[in-house]
Parts: C-alpha cells; structure tokens; sequence
C-alpha cells in the first residue's frame, strides 16, 4: 500500500453511495486508474469540479489492497471541462474521445495514448479546428498508437505502392486490386488525401476539404474505429457533424 501522485485526464464517472463518486482516468504513468473520490458530491466540496470528465489534473492517490484506489488531493492542470461542454459539437466529440480512450487502455497504457487524448482535448476547448476534424484525427491516431495505423496509399496486404482506390477496414485500409475482395467499396482520391491528412496532423489540408469529403471521410474512419473496437461506440451516434469549419 502506497500513496503517490500522477497527472490524469478524466474519462468517465459514476455515483458512489450518498456523497462519493468512482473516478474512471487515463494517467500519465500508470495507466488506466479506477479510484474513489470521497466526499465529492457534497455541495462543500472544493476538489469535485476538478475530476470531471474531460478534465486534466494532478492527483494523489492512495493505493490499496483492492483495484479500487482512493483519491487523496487533486490540483487542476487543465480545465477543458466547461468550455468543451458548452458547445454540442465539442461535447459529443469529447464524449467519443474519452469513450475510445477508455476502450482501449488499461493498466499498461501507453504515455502516447494520455498526451494524444489531452491534446485532443485541449484542442477542442480551445477552438482551434473544428470538432469534427479533431475527433476524426483523434480516433486513427489513437488507432495507430494502439498498432492498428490504417494505410492509405500503399496496399495495406501485399504492400504494392498505391495509389489504391479500394477500402476493406477488415484488412487495414486501401489494398491493391488484385487483393481487394469483389464489391468492395472504392474511395475517391480526395477523401483518400483527407484521411491521410487527418492521420498525419496536415490541418491545412484536412480544413479545405469538401463537405462531401468530410462525410465520407466520417464514415470511414467510424467503421473502422468501431471493427476494431469490436463493437460500437455509443457516444459516435451522438456526434454532431453538421459544422466543417469554425
């Protein structure tokens, strides 16, 4: 039994009992950590607001005998949670993020997978691109981390150079004709530099891109995210994403 402290970004919450509240986050050192925030829902409490989801913290912890931690003491690094939830779009991307982060971690999570997530999130409460784009580029990144990088430019089965223009998610992305099974279903060239765009970070790009584009793009990378995660995430039916631009 132990007490230490690491930075953490909230993914989830749910009521304990008459006061507390069990505390779902991804760390910065340790992983996924599930902990007991005591107290929390009492109108006094000064450490509630900061263990929200989408909220970025440094907290202490007390290790015990269980999987269940509990939380000690809690200074905000990053308070996205308000901004994020004052916008519809901005929240129902956040609200996809945290769902896939906490779908794909565990104890062992990566450090890549917490900086990518608070990055994202940060990204969202600040306006900086529109939530749609971000959540987009989120999910295949978060993907790769996980070794699932999508290919969309050489086959993803035999490796011949592409361009391709066939799509099958069960096989990682375009593939070649001679690989790609019959009727599967055939990316133009721009939703293709979108998705690659979107993969890489390349925002000039990924923001002149055509409504139309924007939406076929979506839909590849929701069908995608969801095989891998083997069954559908309930947040991405919920996201809002009617705006291309801010």
């Amino acid at each position: 039994m132990r007490t230490y402290k690491d930075e953490v970004v909230v993914l989830r919450t749910h009521k304990l009992g008459e006061a507390d509240r069990i505390v779902t986050c991804l760390s910065r050192q340790h992983g996924k950590i599930r902990a007991v925030a005591k107290g929390v829902r009492r109108t006094a409490s000064r450490i509630g607001s900061r263990l929200e989801p989408f909220m970025v913290a440094e907290v202490q912890f007390y290790e015990g005998r269980s999987q269940l931690h509990t939380v000690q003491q809690v200074e905000s690094l990053g308070a996205y949670g308000a901004e994020i939830v004052a916008d519809y779009a901005a929240y129902t991307a956040a609200s996809a993020m945290v769902e896939t982060a906490d779908r794909l971690t565990d104890a062992d999570a990566s450090l890549q997978q917490y900086l990518l997530l608070v990055g994202a999130l940060r990204s969202l409460s600040r306006h900086e691109h529109a939530p749609r784009l971000t959540l987009d580029s989120y999910l295949l990144r978060a993907l790769s981390i996980a070794g699932w990088a999508p290919s969309f430019v050489d086959c993803a089965v035999t490796g011949v150079p592409g361009p391709h223009s066939a799509f099958v998610v069960q096989m990682g992305g375009v593939v070649c004709d001679e690989a790609a099974p019959p009727g599967a279903p055939r990316l133009d060239a721009d939703t293709l530099r979108l998705l690659a765009s979107l993969l890489a970070g390349d925002w000039p790009v990924a923001e002149a891109a055509a409504e139309r584009t924007l939406n076929q793009a979506s839909g590849v990378v929701a069908a995608y995210t969801q095989w891998h995660l083997e069954r559908g995430l309930r947040s991405l039916e919920h996201v809002d994403r009617s705006a291309a631009v801010r």
